[in-house]
């Protein structure tokens, strides 16, 4: 195990790192053209400027000081006419995705905002469960090739249109047959032999052969048939619907009167962009902001308990450092395993996270209860990782290690941070780690599209949330396996998975894909984090769901 002596090496790597950070960008860190420093970088970069300026830094402080408490009385003004306005304003640390049509959504980001906006004939509950949304019912033919689907009476979209069995069948054949659509999504649905109407408003899905993932894969959005703007200004069913977008600044909805279940509480509901993570916490301290997600523990401890309450949840996803299976040295599966003998996950969640956080050894994470296979958390402990990293090594070929670069998108702190004690952690075995950090949009494009990297810190989420969703993103010709992972042990089994229609032998499977993963290291897999949502005293009502999305038709101000 690692010793004290190794924590405090990290720990003054990432001071340092710090330093530099703040001198480099004029600030701390978080900043997405600069440094991804951790939010620590906030007070190392007051020391800096205090060494560097003497007492004129003091007295710039002072004025500084005087017009922060002008700025945050302004604020607290400004958020008292909110609540009296029944409107919030959400903080949150990307743009969305250039196009907001549902069913080509590519980030977690995207879909926790637009969650709000679309239904499906079913939807997730705080459980995890698919309930009836579009769809009042659903009766299934004993052999379960057959589903009709009752149409909910009143269900209209956003622009007053009612729904009709067209647009669910539109919907539901786009999913299926578009090459542009999640591929999770058209793959599941391929099962799918017909879509027949009875009458003006039940549905009748013929299946090819059973699919018992079928539920949740019809949580995709219904969305109108005749309308060809969804990617600028969607429309969908939802409890809130979408007013406008300034793309790199803002995002409004507003309260759907005319929704057909339980109406949300607040009137407007305002998402404000700001890549940066110490601008988020400013917003907050300042009254601009009444709710930031995904939080570290360091942030939240700069918040002032009189007016915040931390809630903690977790955020349903698989933080990893995802390997390039396709470049050298990460072709060898001696070296991927080296590095996750080397990397101390709890290492980590204690330097990065405060100890928050829940360690995980394969890409399903802990509230995905019937897959996840705990078995498999502690498959790289041993007494001395970094001693059987070394020997792993020298047998691959690098006795004295090698250089590597680590991709992260820049406005996610918590990556950042995870990609420093990372960085720091592998330099006891030999390998020299340097932090390459991107906007998300150049992420997206070279790093997850282009598969134009060596290694990235990111977390995967599960959508729809099923293990199909999870474990078939690494079949060696997946679309979105944007780790090259190649394992023709694994493309069998996911056959397999597939074409088993006996649930308890298709739990079996999918556990059998995930050790393939985590025996070949396919990636390091560190955690799913801890979600830490700061929201201001008086808003209540926030619900976590075992996905990664907010809800915001259950806030309401007290």
């Amino acid at each position: 195990m690692k010793g004290e002596f190794m924590k405090k090496r990290i720990l003054a790597g990432i001071l340092a790192v710090s330093v530099v950070g703040a001198l480099l960008t004029g600030c701390g860190g978080g900043n997405s053209q600069g440094s991804s420093a951790p939010a620590a970088g906030t007070e190392a970069g007051a020391e800096a400027g205090d060494a560097s300026e003497g007492g004129a830094a003091g007295a710039e402080g002072g004025a500084a000081g005087d017009a922060g408490a002008a700025d945050a009385g302004a604020g607290a003004a400004e958020q008292t006419e909110r609540a009296k306005a029944n409107e919030i304003v959400i903080g949150i640390a990307q743009d969305l995705d250039q196009s907001l049509d549902p069913h080509y959504t590519v980030a977690a980001g995207t879909k926790e905002v637009m969650f709000n906006v679309f239904e499906g004939l079913v939807k997730y509950d705080a459980n995890g469960d698919t309930i009836p949304a579009v769809a009042s019912e659903v009766a299934v033919s004993d052999d379960g090739l057959v589903y009709t689907f009752t149409l909910r009476d009143g269900v209209k979209f956003h622009n007053g249109n009612a729904v009709t069995l067209d647009d669910v069948i539109y919907s539901i054949q786009r999913c299926k047959d578009d090459p542009n659509v999640n591929p999770q999504t058209s793959t599941g649905l391929a099962c799918i032999a017909s879509l027949e109407k009875d009458g003006d408003n039940k549905l009748v899905m013929t299946l090819s052969e059973p699919n018992t993932e079928l539920m949740s894969l019809l949580t995709l959005a219904i969305i109108p048939a005749d309308y060809d703007k969804q990617d600028t200004a969607p429309i969908g069913t939802g409890p809130y619907k979408f007013v406008s977008r300034t793309a790199q600044e803002s995002v409004e909805l507003e309260r759907f009167e005319e929704y057909w279940g339980t109406p949300g509480n607040i009137d407007k509901v305002t998402y404000k962009i700001n890549e940066s993570a110490e601008g988020l916490i400013m917003g907050l301290e300042s009254g601009a902001l009444d709710l930031v997600s995904h939080l570290t523990s360091t942030q939240t401890a700069e918040l002032s308990k009189d007016n915040f309450n931390i809630e903690q949840g977790t955020m349903n996803l698989v933080q990893a450092l995802y390997l390039n299976n396709a470049k050298a040295p990460f072709d060898n599966e001696l070296v991927r395993q080296a590095l996750c003998y080397a990397v101390d996950r709890q290492g980590i969640l204690d330097m990065a996270f405060d100890g928050f956080g829940f360690p995980i050894g394969s890409n399903v994470f802990p509230a995905f209860t019937k897959y996840f296979d705990e078995s498999l958390t502690n498959y790289y402990e041993t007494e001395d990782g970094v001693a059987k990293a070394k020997e792993l090594l020298t047998e691959a070929g690098y006795p004295n290690g090698f250089d590597m670069t680590i991709t992260v998108p820049s406005n996610y702190q918590p990556h950042c941070d995870t990609a420093e004690v990372i960085a720091e952690q592998l330099k006891e075995v030999g390998i020299n780690a340097t932090l390459k950090p991107v906007e998300w949009n150049t992420w997206l494009e070279d790093t997850y599209t282009g598969r134009n990297f060596e290694a990235t810190v990111i977390g995967l989420t599960a959508d729809p949330l099923t293990a199909r969703s999870l474990l078939e993103r690494f079949k060696s010709d997946a679309d979105n396996n944007f780790i090259n992972y190649n394992n023709a042990d694994y493309d069998a089994l996911f056959e397999q998975a597939v074409k088993c229609y006996d649930d308890a032998e298709q739990v079996k499977i999918y556990k059998e894909m995930e050790k393939n993963l985590t025996e070949h290291a396919a990636s390091v897999y560190i955690q799913d984090m801890a979600d830490l949502i700061a929201v201001r005293k008086g808003l209540s009502g926030l619900t976590f769901y075992p996905l990664y999305v907010l809800d915001v038709s259950t806030l309401k101000w007290e």
